[in-house]
């Protein structure tokens, strides 16, 4: 869950599209990012904006985006102090894309993953977290999420316990360095753990089941050592 002063109020964003395309990844990121998303259509756009809703941010899916649909939600956005845009497009839309002069606007690829969906919207939701972009961890087809405490595979949240979740962000985020079992016991147990070294094992090859075959390769047994995360 999104946390710190920059993040102290609930967060509203407005999703106009054509499809359908883009709501299961906005259903994900309405609760991994803890914000509200209404979804709108250009037809309903109208309607949306004079629901009593303050949107901070506004996601708009330029596939079949009329020049007219365009021209209300820039007069929407300045109308509002500039809330920012957040453009969908297509690889073949690039070239033609024109961003608005004014704002602070970002556009992204329709194919992107769910990470990186999260980490666009994110910057622009909550532009003095100077944390926000080193929250994602990316290794592979895996992308840790240090504020909302989630994996994904190939953008499958992966579901870990809290346990394993903190072995595999503290192996990944101090990666080339092997730890002893005693070591990742005071590190990401604690101090006052008083179960035995076995468990470090126990955890590891949950961690490696759940991940799949690409990422255990990079979580290394370092024999008469522990583990190393290898990149």
């Amino acid at each position: 869950m999104p946390s710190g002063s920059a993040r102290t109020h609930h967060k509203n964003v407005l999703l106009v599209a054509r499809t359908t395309r883009n709501h299961e990844h906005m259903r994900k990121l309405a609760g991994s990012l803890d914000v509200s998303i209404l979804l709108s259509t250009p037809d309903t756009f109208t309607q949306a904006i004079s629901s009593g809703h303050d949107f901070d941010l506004v996601a708009v899916d330029m596939a079949g985006a009329s020049q007219d649909l365009l021209n209300d939600i820039d007069a929407y956005v300045v109308d509002k102090g500039l809330v920012p845009v957040l453009f969908i497009v297509d690889e073949d839309q690039i070239a033609t894309l024109h961003m608005p002069i004014q704002g602070r606007d970002d556009f992204i690829l329709a194919t992107a993953s769910l990470a990186e969906f999260e980490l666009r919207m994110t910057r622009l939701l909550w532009p003095d977290d100077e944390s926000a972009s080193s929250d994602i961890v990316t290794v592979d087809n895996m992308t840790i999420n240090l504020a909302t405490y989630q994996v994904y595979i190939d953008d499958e949240p992966v579901d870990l316990t809290l346990m394993e979740y903190s072995l595999l962000s503290f192996l990944a985020t101090h990666p080339s360095r092997a730890y002893s079992r005693e070591a990742l016991l005071h590190r990401v147990w604690g101090f006052e753990y008083c179960g035995g070294t076995r468990t470090v094992d126990v955890h590891i090859r949950r961690v490696r089941s759940k991940v799949g075959p690409q990422v255990a390769s990079h979580i290394t047994t370092v024999r008469g050592v522990g583990y190393l995360f290898k990149l």
